[in-house]
Protein backbone atom coordinates (compact mmCIF):
# COMPACT_ATOMS: atom_id res chain seq x y z
CA UNK A 1 0.00 0.00 0.00
CA UNK A 2 2.92 2.36 1.15
CA UNK A 3 4.33 2.20 -2.55
CA UNK A 4 1.13 2.66 -4.42
CA UNK A 5 0.88 5.88 -2.39
CA UNK A 6 4.32 6.86 -3.09
CA UNK A 7 3.74 6.23 -7.03
CA UNK A 8 0.39 7.86 -6.90
CA UNK A 9 1.97 10.76 -5.45
CA UNK A 10 4.76 10.26 -7.82
CA UNK A 11 2.27 10.73 -10.65
CA UNK A 12 0.50 13.80 -9.31
CA UNK A 13 3.34 16.00 -8.45
CA UNK A 14 4.38 15.17 -12.07
CA UNK A 15 0.96 16.22 -13.56
CA UNK A 16 1.10 19.27 -11.24
CA UNK A 17 4.56 20.39 -12.01
CA UNK A 18 3.79 19.87 -15.97
CA UNK A 19 0.64 22.38 -15.73
CA UNK A 20 2.39 24.53 -13.21
CA UNK A 21 5.58 24.95 -15.63
CA UNK A 22 3.33 25.93 -18.57
CA UNK A 23 1.26 28.20 -16.54
CA UNK A 24 3.50 30.11 -14.94
CA UNK A 25 5.94 30.32 -17.77
CA UNK A 26 4.12 30.06 -20.71
CA UNK A 27 2.49 33.00 -22.13
CA UNK A 28 -1.45 33.36 -21.67
CA UNK A 29 -1.95 33.87 -25.28
CA UNK A 30 -0.39 30.49 -26.31
CA UNK A 31 -2.01 28.58 -23.82
CA UNK A 32 -5.18 30.15 -24.92
CA UNK A 33 -4.56 28.50 -28.23
CA UNK A 34 -3.59 25.15 -27.20
CA UNK A 35 -6.16 22.38 -26.63
CA UNK A 36 -7.51 22.54 -23.31
CA UNK A 37 -6.50 26.21 -22.31
CA UNK A 38 -9.21 27.38 -23.84
CA UNK A 39 -10.70 28.67 -20.61
CA UNK A 40 -7.04 31.12 -19.72
CA UNK A 41 -8.72 33.21 -22.81
CA UNK A 42 -11.28 34.62 -20.34
CA UNK A 43 -8.90 34.86 -17.13
CA UNK A 44 -6.15 37.23 -15.73
CA UNK A 45 -3.09 36.57 -16.69
CA UNK A 46 -2.26 37.04 -13.20
CA UNK A 47 -5.05 34.51 -12.62
CA UNK A 48 -3.12 31.88 -14.53
CA UNK A 49 -0.18 32.30 -13.08
CA UNK A 50 -1.39 32.04 -9.83
CA UNK A 51 -2.69 28.84 -10.45
CA UNK A 52 0.51 27.82 -11.82
CA UNK A 53 2.60 28.66 -8.71
CA UNK A 54 -0.28 26.75 -6.87
CA UNK A 55 0.45 23.72 -8.78
CA UNK A 56 4.17 24.28 -8.25
CA UNK A 57 4.06 24.05 -4.54
CA UNK A 58 1.61 21.26 -4.65
CA UNK A 59 4.25 19.33 -6.93
CA UNK A 60 6.73 19.97 -3.59
CA UNK A 61 4.02 19.59 -1.33
CA UNK A 62 3.13 15.92 -2.43
CA UNK A 63 6.77 14.86 -2.34
CA UNK A 64 8.93 16.87 -0.48
CA UNK A 65 7.52 16.56 2.86
CA UNK A 66 7.71 13.26 3.16
CA UNK A 67 11.22 12.49 1.66
CA UNK A 68 12.80 15.32 4.45
CA UNK A 69 10.34 14.28 7.26
CA UNK A 70 9.20 17.51 7.81
CA UNK A 71 5.92 17.69 8.55
CA UNK A 72 4.74 15.34 6.72
CA UNK A 73 1.01 15.53 7.27
CA UNK A 74 1.42 18.35 4.26
CA UNK A 75 1.34 15.07 1.90
CA UNK A 76 -2.59 14.45 2.23
CA UNK A 77 -3.66 17.95 3.41
CA UNK A 78 -2.11 19.08 -0.51
CA UNK A 79 -3.65 16.15 -1.84
CA UNK A 80 -7.27 17.46 -0.57
CA UNK A 81 -6.14 20.57 -1.46
CA UNK A 82 -5.58 19.24 -5.07
CA UNK A 83 -9.22 17.27 -4.81
CA UNK A 84 -10.59 20.96 -4.51
CA UNK A 85 -8.48 22.40 -7.45
CA UNK A 86 -9.22 19.37 -9.87
CA UNK A 87 -13.56 20.21 -8.54
CA UNK A 88 -12.96 23.56 -9.90
CA UNK A 89 -11.03 22.03 -13.34
CA UNK A 90 -13.94 19.93 -14.30
CA UNK A 91 -15.90 22.38 -13.61
CA UNK A 92 -14.69 24.96 -16.05
CA UNK A 93 -13.48 22.11 -18.45
CA UNK A 94 -17.46 21.08 -18.42
CA UNK A 95 -18.41 24.80 -19.00
CA UNK A 96 -16.81 24.61 -22.22
CA UNK A 97 -17.99 21.09 -23.54
CA UNK A 98 -14.75 19.17 -22.97
CA UNK A 99 -16.08 16.48 -21.48
CA UNK A 100 -12.76 14.55 -22.22
CA UNK A 101 -10.78 16.63 -19.97
CA UNK A 102 -13.30 16.78 -17.45
CA UNK A 103 -12.85 12.54 -17.21
CA UNK A 104 -8.74 13.27 -17.06
CA UNK A 105 -9.21 15.74 -14.24
CA UNK A 106 -11.50 12.99 -12.46
CA UNK A 107 -8.90 10.69 -12.47
CA UNK A 108 -6.84 13.38 -10.96
CA UNK A 109 -8.88 13.32 -8.56
CA UNK A 110 -9.33 10.15 -8.05
CA UNK A 111 -5.09 10.20 -7.71
CA UNK A 112 -5.70 12.75 -4.71
CA UNK A 113 -8.03 11.29 -3.02
CA UNK A 114 -6.14 7.80 -2.81
CA UNK A 115 -3.67 9.74 -1.42
CA UNK A 116 -5.44 11.66 0.71
CA UNK A 117 -7.04 9.03 2.32
CA UNK A 118 -3.95 6.55 2.70
CA UNK A 119 -2.02 8.93 4.36
CA UNK A 120 -4.91 9.85 6.65
CA UNK A 121 -5.88 6.79 7.38
CA UNK A 122 -4.18 3.43 6.90
CA UNK A 123 -0.45 4.17 5.67
CA UNK A 124 0.27 7.55 7.41
CA UNK A 125 4.23 8.88 7.63
CA UNK A 126 5.23 8.13 11.50
CA UNK A 127 7.29 10.78 12.76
Amino acid sequence: MDLALWIAAGLLAAVALTGGISKTFVPKAKLAAAHGGEWTAGASVGFVKTLGVLELLAAVGLILPAIVGIAPVMVPVTAVCWVLLMIGAMITHGRLGQSELVVLNAVYLALAVFIAWGRFGPEPFVA
